[in-house]
């Protein structure tokens, strides 16, 4: 069984005048793109399956990252269905010349297992079996249970 720590993935990205909106910071588009397809990579190392993106459940923007700063991306499966399979992510403004970093973003997304005809198929259980990966997992449940509490 997979656990939490094996499906962290983190993953930098320069952020280059091509990246950037009207405000020289990243465009949020390029910022979710990245997201997705760290998200994916997580979904399938946990699946051991080809999973692609069923929702983006909730993404905040919290600050922007400019150009020339580092933009460094994080992923991990923290619950699953029969199915599907739930992704936090979270996106932090790097410094390149210090690695100072500061958080900018938070999200989590559900991504689906497919075989290679496109039908769903069914992910393995998810295990918890270090300290660190039960506080990863807890606080992305803990987002879930807020954001439910929102509707």
């Amino acid at each position: 069984m997979p656990t939490v720590l094996d499906t962290y993935i983190k993953n930098r990205y320069r952020v280059q005048p091509n990246h950037a909106n009207n405000n020289e910071t990243l465009h949020g588009g390029n910022l979710m793109k990245w997201l997705d397809e760290i998200g994916a990579m997580s979904a399938m190392r946990f699946a051991g399956e080809t999973c692609v993106t069923a929702r983006v459940n909730e993404l905040d923007f919290e600050r922007p990252i400019g150009i020339g700063d580092t933009a460094m991306v994080e992923a991990f499966v923290y619950d699953a269905g029969r199915r599907s399979v739930h992704v936090g992510l979270r996106a932090w403004r790097e410094e390149p010349r210090t690695g100072e970093t500061e958080r900018t973003t938070e999200s989590s997304f559900t991504f689906v297992a497919i075989d290679e005809d496109g039908s769903p198929v069914p992910v393995p259980e998810l295990t918890v079996d270090s300290e660190r990966g039960r506080e990863l997992r807890d606080r992305m449940l803990e987002a879930d249970d807020a954001a439910d509490g929102d509707d």
